[in-house]
């Protein structure tokens, strides 16, 4: 992949493709294997429907009706009812970005030339990606298996001319003034782009997936793996606030316990505390034997979880590579296979670990936060207030740090362990990997936070110690936070303060700077 273009076939996008692609916009090319496989595809249904051969969904109907015939004059029909009848969501519309992932991993999918859909019709969603045409999408209704059914026929609505679209510049962004909803003919149109009337097998072949659930967690994985890593710069940047000690971080040590993420966790936080002058104030003279859980452990904790979020990503990487539609149609053998790999079992088991994985970074940098706070703990100002009592400091962005917490304690139960059975029981288990992958988005931002609020409250916290600096990193990550964030003088308006720590968290600017100078693992 390049800047601007990006070729798919169907095996070998990346995260970091998926990533590109949402900031940059680039044009999206199939390959030519691509193109050669989908049109052979296409012909042998084409000869299949010409002879009337009984095919699932091509010339029966779906689910429990797979056992109705249906006329060669009503296979048409039949597609496009398909898209009407399933299209039927409920709740909150789903981001742009998410929409947008979901159409490049269907067309990923559809690449790979199993699936008997037409090139023209490939084409058509190629073209909506390029003008950033995004199929208005409710967020409820997906247990999972066949798929992402619901979400996925709204998402073909559009394709066939009807619902509604949004026109959006930039499906990165959080403003929703700048998105504007219009019915989708009339999208299409002011693109120059043409409905599809749905053949043979296309209807079926465009919703039989997993791309919701692996939409939200390609892009779940994206931040994850920056996230592990703003875990790591809080926590040393807490570490330094604390005056705790670095014996607990001696590669050493972690050799004797050699999983990955502790090793690789150890290593980071003394690399971004080094050189530290904070840490060499009080080499000497400390009367601490150890320091807490929430600090001693962090390459344990934070390790544990950065495991957790390497597993999961292998996972996300499978899928989104994979054909995940049914029937499975073979041209070299001439064959049609009716199975099961539209199933979401595997990625609602990953967003479920996923979840609890982020959901533990988040406690335990609430808990770092708290000792900050507690003057009884942190040999510091109580709330790190100036002035205390007549201010109150960063007293209650630590309530705030809790009460995310508590959420993502209860988002943290596993969806995966329950399953609905649907289609008159025909299709008796289901994943609900929809709405695992869904609390997983929610926790995300919800860990976005928790991390600004420990940032924040770091910052304030080397006020109270300075000239003495910290590292050549956790020196860094402050420079930048201070940039946005003045020092607490006298009690004001915080939530500002924690929206603009949290905004550097999400565009990557802590993390940017920290990395030009500190290289993080």
């Amino acid at each position: 992949m390049t800047k601007n273009k990006l070729v798919i076939d169907g095996k070998s996008l990346t995260l970091e493709q998926i990533e590109l692609f949402l900031h940059e916009n680039p044009e999206i090319v199939l390959s030519k294997e691509s193109i050669r496989k989908i049109k052979k595809s296409r012909a042998l249904v084409e000869k299949w429907v010409s002879k009337e051969e009984s095919i699932y969904g091509v010339t029966t109907g779906f689910g429990e009706f797979s056992n109705v015939r249906i006329s060669k004059g009503n296979i048409e029909k039949l597609q496009e009812n398909l898209i009407l009848s399933h299209a039927v969501g409920c709740g909150e519309n789903l981001p742009p970005m998410i929409v947008k992932i979901m159409m490049l991993l269907r067309l990923n999918a559809l690449a790979r030339g199993y699936s008997g859909i037409r090139l023209e019709t490939l084409e058509l969603l190629i073209g909506m990606m390029k003008y950033n045409i995004i199929p208005v999408v409710p967020s409820q209704g997906s247990v999972g298996s066949s798929g992402d059914l619901v979400q996925l026929s709204h998402l073909v609505l559009a394709m066939i001319g009807k619902g509604r679209v949004q026109l959006v510049k930039d499906v990165t962004a959080d403003d929703a003034s700048s998105v504007k909803i219009i019915p989708a003919s009339s999208g299409l149109k002011k693109f120059g782009l043409k409905p599809v009337l749905l053949q043979a097998k296309e209807g079926l072949a465009l919703i039989n997936g997993t791309q919701m659930m692996t939409s939200f967690a390609a892009y779940i994985s994206i931040r994850a793996k920056k996230l592990i890593k703003i875990a790591d710069i809080s926590a040393s940047l807490s570490h330094e606030a604390l005056r705790a000690t670095d014996k607990a971080f001696d590669p050493k040590l972690h050799r004797l316990r050699p999983f990955p993420g502790q090793i690789t966790t150890a290593k980071n936080v003394l690399a971004l505390i080094e050189n530290s002058k904070i840490r060499k104030s009080h080499i000497t003279g400390d009367t601490r034997v150890q320091d807490a859980y929430s600090i001693r452990c962090v390459p344990q904790i934070h390790g544990a979880s950065r495991d957790a979020i390497d597993y999961v990503v292998s996972r996300v990487n499978i899928e989104i590579n994979s054909v995940n539609d049914n029937p499975i149609i073979f041209p070299d053998t001439e064959e049609h296979i009716e199975g099961g790999n539209f199933h979401g079992q595997s990625m609602a088991l990953a967003m479920d670990f996923m979840s609890i994985a982020l959901s533990e970074l988040a406690n335990v940098s609430e808990r770092r936060t708290e000792r900050m706070v507690n003057g009884a703990l942190s040999g510091l100002p109580r709330f790190l207030a100036n002035n205390g009592g007549l201010n109150s400091g960063l007293m209650i962005v630590q309530y705030t740090a809790a009460s995310l917490v508590s959420e993502n304690k209860v988002l943290s139960h596993p969806a995966s362990v329950d399953s609905i059975p649907t289609s008159a029981n025909q299709e008796d288990h289901n994943s609900m990997g929809s709405i695992a992958a869904q609390k997983c988005y929610r926790i995300m931002h919800n860990l976005e936070n928790v991390l600004a609020i420990e940032l924040m409250t770091a910052a304030q916290a080397l006020e109270f110690l300075k000239p003495n600096m910290p590292g050549v990193g956790t020196s860094i990550a402050y420079k930048e936070i201070r940039k946005s964030v003045k020092p607490l003088d006298n009690d004001r308006l915080l939530f500002e303060d924690v929206r603009k720590v949290a905004e550097l968290i999400k565009e990557d600017i802590i993390l940017n700077a920290v990395e030009k100078e500190v290289k993080l693992d």
